[in-house]
């Protein structure tokens, strides 16, 4: 019995590391076709500093990247740097960026992000996940946009465009949580890549692989390998 059970063992890991490197074969060759049809796809929020990165992405949840994008320009108006918005009240972050909903929940993050930027980094963000992780409004999406982007280092950013296009590509297997679509794609994903090709998958995920319409896979460079789970 014992025999049994160990052969079946060894015969389920031959086959999780076969379909691993299938996984690992696919998202090579969607990496390259992305490059080729995205060749410039960066971050879709503006910002020339870091700390202003970190006030868009908490802006940016449940709303359009556009719409932060001119929102935070009044922002940065009145405040232009992390001390004046660390001490701006809260109730004047609110007023600016109710525009972008949950405003109330979103101008104390910032206004406590920001308190924490300016009294324990000297303004500064920190360069490291797990500090980033512990700043206020801050997730993993967020931490991982900022590594990549800002520090040039690994990161994958499992946005909803992420979920589901890496989905319907078969690069995970019917997975939602954030964090475990994370898990599983830096297992298949060249960590040098993973920044840009979340990027792109943005890129992607507005213009062919869509989520309230039915996907244009009649012009998607990747058609002829995608397996269209799902769809």
């Amino acid at each position: 019995m014992k025999q049994m059970e160990k052969e079946k063992k060894q015969t389920k890991n031959q086959e999780d590391e076969k379909r691993l490197e299938e996984k690992k074969q696919l998202a090579a060759v969607i990496i390259e076709r992305l490059e080729k049809e995205y060749p410039d796809a960066g971050c879709t929020l503006d910002y020339n500093q870091a700390w202003k990165l970190l006030v868009s992405v908490r802006l940016a949840a449940q709303c359009t990247d556009a719409r932060v994008n001119v929102v935070v320009q009044d922002l940065y108006q009145k405040f232009p740097d992390v001390k004046s918005l660390a001490e701006a009240g809260v109730d004047e972050i609110e007023e600016i960026v109710r525009p972008c909903g949950l405003g109330k929940s979103k101008a104390r993050d910032i206004s406590a992000c920001m308190k924490i930027l300016w009294e324990q980094y000297g303004g500064n963000v920190p360069d490291d996940f797990d500090k980033l992780l512990k700043l206020p409004g801050v997730g993993r999406k967020s931490a991982n946009l900022i590594m990549g982007d800002v520090f040039g280092k690994p990161a994958i950013v499992t946005d909803t465009h992420c979920i589901r296009l890496v989905n319907r590509m078969g690069l995970v297997d019917q997975i939602k949580e954030p964090k475990k679509v994370e898990m599983a794609l830096w297992a298949i994903i060249p960590p040098e890549k993973g920044s840009d090709f979340c990027h792109r998958l943005v890129y992607h995920g507005r213009e062919v692989c869509t989520a309230r319409t039915k996907p244009y896979c009649s012009r998607c460079c990747l058609a002829d390998v995608c397996p269209k789970t799902g769809v």
